[in-house]
């Protein structure tokens, strides 16, 4: 039955943090408590690893990392298939324990492992190709070979977040062991367990451990020591976080890799089924209770329409079932922590202050659990507003009538973000117009994020203040290689032949070929 793990779980992950001396010293040592958010039980203590624990955790990445990329790639992707049927065999357990530490919804719990499992199969059955040698056309037809091979960076850093605290610890990492590297995970400080499941997954399908390991600790520490040793950092967190690794990484010339944050519009075209629109977008809102860089936090309605779909966004959210439990029954879960409904609470009372409305929610649920608040509707949100520009990263959604669908995208573009958009139209054709002129790495069309996310064959990331990089796709798994161009001359030198004077070859042949070979 669904339900909190027992504590002989969270015991038995703790022995898989990558710290070895851990077991014997940790009454020496500086812990973090974890709590079930639900309740705010103490379920477990985990260690903070110093400096010299991230370290010893890197160099041992380091020297695994020679033996594992000597593993031909086609038996690494043969333990991410294991992998895969370990996920979906596992996933009830794996939901038990994301819910526990975040307090999410079971369904956005599943949403989290069925990503995983969805990128596991993808790179172990499409990674291989990706990586092998390719033959491109040389300098010279027939004379000139030339072939790109791919090398893995090395260690690779991962710095995850606690929302998706099971995808986003292992998701970027499965492509990248594929290509050859190791990992050296730090999951946030509110959600280890979720990371070290994941871990004890990829062991019973036979990574080793020194492959990926997970370092538990502060960001200070652990995440500096990543910034500053790692061959390549991937990070997913806040934009101001990740402006400070890419500073980190940037000085020492490592590629980076981040996922930043966003304020997600989406458009309603006149014509849009309503119903089905107001259904559907209680996901693309609030999902994770709006704890989802992708989620939307602003609504661009045609004016002629607007009342309606208030009135369809108010019976919806009438039916919403709010609850702190294990069931999939329920839709929407918990806040993670004071702090981020701090935020929430704060967006809301300066938008309400500055003449913004309420029109559905904005009240905490203490009879539901410690960090409840109810999904919120703002309508006449002001300028100078700050939910209007800045991320609230939590179930607060501001609607705004407009004049036209040109009026809609000029105002969803007019941010300093770019990560993800949703359009309605009037028809398939109409709404997939209205997406290509948005600037941002993924829209859905009917949809709040959902098929932009799941469709891994197509690259997803953001544009300006949003991140750098993408995931998915074969960009997801090259961008943990280095190439190395390999071109052989054979028959002729680029001199040309001895017969032919090197004046003529240089000085009228050789445009001639390149010409040829441009055109």
């Amino acid at each position: 039955m669904p339900g909190r793990p027992l504590s002989s779980v969270f015991r038995e992950l703790e022995t898989l943090v990558a710290i070895p001396d851990y077991q014997k010293d940790h009454n020496c040592r500086e812990t973090a408590e974890i709590t079930e958010n639900f309740t705010g039980d103490v379920i477990g203590h985990m260690p903070c690893a110093t400096e010299e624990d991230t370290l010893a955790a890197v160099e041992r990445a380091r020297k695994a990392q020679k033996a594992w990329a000597q593993v031909p790639v086609k038996e690494r992707a043969k333990i991410f298939r294991r992998y895969h049927q370990l996920i979906l065999g596992g996933r009830e357990e794996s939901a038990d324990i994301i819910q526990c530490e975040t307090g999410k919804a079971r369904a956005a719990a599943l949403e989290e492992i069925m990503d995983v499992s969805i990128n596991a199969r993808y790179y172990s059955n499409h990674g291989p190709a990706m990586l092998k040698p390719k033959r491109v056309p040389g300098m010279l037809p027939v004379v000139t070979k030339t072939v790109v091979y791919r090398k893995p960076k090395g260690v690779v850093g991962v710095v995850a977040p606690w929302n998706y605290p099971f995808n986003l610890a292992i998701s970027d990492a499965i492509p990248a062991m594929i290509a050859g590297n190791t990992i050296v995970l730090k999951p946030d400080s509110q959600t280890p367990y979720s990371a070290l499941r994941c871990a004890k997954l990829l062991y019973q399908a036979g990574v080793p451990r020194d492959v990926f390991q997970v370092v538990t600790g502060r960001g200070s520490v652990v995440g500096n020591v990543l910034a500053n040793n790692c061959d390549y950092l991937m990070f997913t967190g806040s934009t101001k976080t990740g402006k400070l690794l890419g500073e980190q990484t940037g000085r020492r010339l490592v590629n980076y890799s981040a996922e930043l944050g966003g304020k997600n519009a989406m458009i309603v075209q006149k014509g849009a089924d309503l119903k089905n629109c107001a259904e559907v977008s209680m996901r693309g809102m609030f999902s994770n209770s709006g704890q989802l860089c992708i989620s939307i936090e602003r609504v661009y309605v045609e004016r002629d329409i607007y009342q309606d779909f208030l009135k369809a966004l108010k019976e919806r959210l009438d039916k919403l079932v709010i609850a702190a439990n294990y069931d999939y029954a329920t839709e929407y879960g918990s806040i993670i922590s004071q702090q981020q409904m701090d935020t929430i609470e704060g967006h809301i009372k300066d938008a309400v202050d500055k003449g913004a409305t309420i029109f559905w929610g904005g009240k905490r649920l203490p009879e539901v659990g410690p960090l409840y608040i109810q999904p919120t509707i703002l309508i006449d949100v002001p300028e100078d507003a700050l939910c209007r520009t800045k991320e609230t990263f939590g179930p607060l959604v501001s609607v705004y009538p407009v004049d036209s669908i040109e009026e809609a995208i000029e105002r969803a573009n007019d941010t300093n973000y770019g990560l993800n958009s949703s359009v309605w139209g009037k028809s398939y054709r109409a709404g997939e117009e209205i997406a290509r002129q948005l600037n941002t790495g993924t829209v859905s069309v009917n949809e709040g994020y959902g098929p932009g996310w799941a469709s891994v064959h197509a690259p997803m990331g953001g544009y300006k203040e949003s991140g750098v990089g993408r995931r998915h796709s074969k960009d997801g798994i090259l961008k943990y290689t280095e190439s190395t161009t390999v071109a052989t001359q054979r028959l002729v030198s680029m001199g040309g032949p001895g017969f032919i004077p090197f004046k003529i070859w240089n000085g009228k042949i050789l445009p001639i070929v390149a010409h040829i070979i441009n055109t």
